[in-house]
C-alpha cells in the first residue's frame, strides 16, 4: 500500500471568477472589449486548495457558500481538481461569492468582488478535530472566527497553522494563534503602521512568537529568522497574469511545511509555484503541477 499524501486543511473563501484580459485598465465610463475570458474558481482558500491538490497534496476545504448555481459550480470545479469539499457549508437563500477581474497587458489586475453580508459567522458546524492525514492548516482572513477556529485545530493537532494575511487580520488573536503568518505588503503596512516592509515586519515580530514573512511580488519575500529580517529574491519571469499568485504561494508554502520542509526551502518551493502561475492567464487555472515546479527549481539551480 502506498504512503498517504501529506494533507492540508484549508479554511476561507472560495469564489467564482470572471477574468477578462484587457490591454489597459479602464479609466472612463464607456464600453471596452476584452481580448480573452476565463470563468474559473477563485478566492484565497479556494485557489490555495487547488494549488495544493495539483502539487500532489491531499486537501480539505472548509468554506461558506450559498445553495445556488454559483455555489454548485464552485464545488464542482473544486471536486474536479481533487479537493475534498465535505466541509463546504451551503446556506439557503443567500448568494455565493463572485468576482469580476480585469487583467491588463502587464499582468496586473483589478478585482471587483461580492460576498453576501448575510453569510452566517458561526463556527459550530466546523470539525472538532483535523481530518486524518492533515499535516498543516491554512486559513485566510475573510472569516475571522472561522480562521481562529482552524488555527486552534492546528495547535491542538501539533501541526503548522498558517495564516494568509492578505488583509489586516479581523480578529486580534489570529497572528498570535498561527504558527506562521505570511502578510501581503498592504496588510503588513496596516497592522504595523510602517511604510517600509522590513521595519513593519520587525515591529510585528517583536510582539509575537509567530514565524513571520511578507510577500512582495517581484521583490521576493522578507522573513524573520533569529530576530533578523532576511530576504529571498523572487524568480524572474515574464508575467502574464498575477491573479491568484499569492494564493498559490500560500498553498505551496503550507504543503511544503506539511511535508516537513523548513521555512526557507518552503519559501523557495512556493515562490517557484507562484512564478510559474504568473506566466499563464486565467487565475488559478495557471497553477502548476509538482513536476513543473521540480523542473523549474532544477533549472534555477535550487
Amino acid at each position: 500500500m502506498s504512503e498517504a499524501r501529506p494533507g492540508v486543511f484549508c479554511l476561507g473563501i472560495a469564489t467564482l471568477d470572471y477574468v477578462y484580459s484587457v490591454e489597459t485598465m479602464p479609466t472612463r465610463g464607456e464600453k471596452y472589449r476584452s481580448r480573452d475570458l476565463a470563468v474559473v474558481g477563485g478566492g484565497c482558500a479556494g485557489n490555495a486548495s487547488v494549488a495544493i491538490a495539483r502539487l500532489g497534496g491531499a486537501c480539505w476545504l472548509a468554506t461558506r457558500l450559498a445553495d445556488d448555481l454559483t455555489g454548485d459550480a464552485i464545488v464542482a470545479e473544486l471536486n474536479g481538481e481533487g479537493v475534498d469539499t465535505r466541509f463546504a457549508r451551503r446556506v439557503a437563500g443567500l448568494r455565493s461569492p463572485v468576482s469580476a477581474i480585469l487583467v491588463d497587458a502587464q499582468g496586473e489586475r483589478m478585482v471587483i468582488s461580492y460576498s453576501d453580508p448575510q453569510m452566517p459567522e458561526d463556527t459550530g458546524w466546523l470539525p472538532r478535530e483535523l481530518p486524518e492525514g492533515a499535516g498543516a492548516v491554512l486559513a485566510d482572513t475573510r472569516w475571522g472566527e472561522g480562521a481562529l477556529a482552524a488555527l486552534k485545530l492546528a495547535r491542538a493537532g501539533g501541526v503548522p497553522g498558517v495564516l494568509d494575511g492578505d488583509r489586516r487580520p479581523p480578529h486580534p488573536d489570529l497572528v498570535g494563534t498561527a504558527s506562521h503568518v505570511a502578510f501581503s505588503q498592504q496588510a503588513l503596512r496596516e497592522i504595523s503602521g510602517e511604510e517600509d516592509p522590513s521595519a513593519g515586519l520587525a515591529k510585528v515580530a517583536a510582539g509575537v512568537p509567530t514565524w513571520l514573512a511578507v510577500t512582495l511580488g517581484k521583490q521576493g519575500v522578507l522573513y524573520v529568522e533569529a530576530g533578523e529580517v532576511r530576504h529571498i529574491p523572487a524568480f524572474a519571469v515574464e508575467s502574464v497574469d498575477t491573479l491568484g499568485a499569492g494564493d498559490v504561494w500560500h498553498g505551496a508554502f503550507t504543503l511544503a511545511l506539511a511535508e516537513g520542509q523548513g521555512e526557507v526551502a518552503a519559501i523557495r518551493f512556493a515562490s517557484a509555484a507562484a512564478a510559474i502561475k504568473c506566466t499563464r492567464f486565467g487565475g488559478r487555472a495557471g497553477a502548476p503541477g509538482r513536476d513543473e515546479v521540480v523542473r523549474f527549481l532544477a533549472q534555477a539551480g535550487s
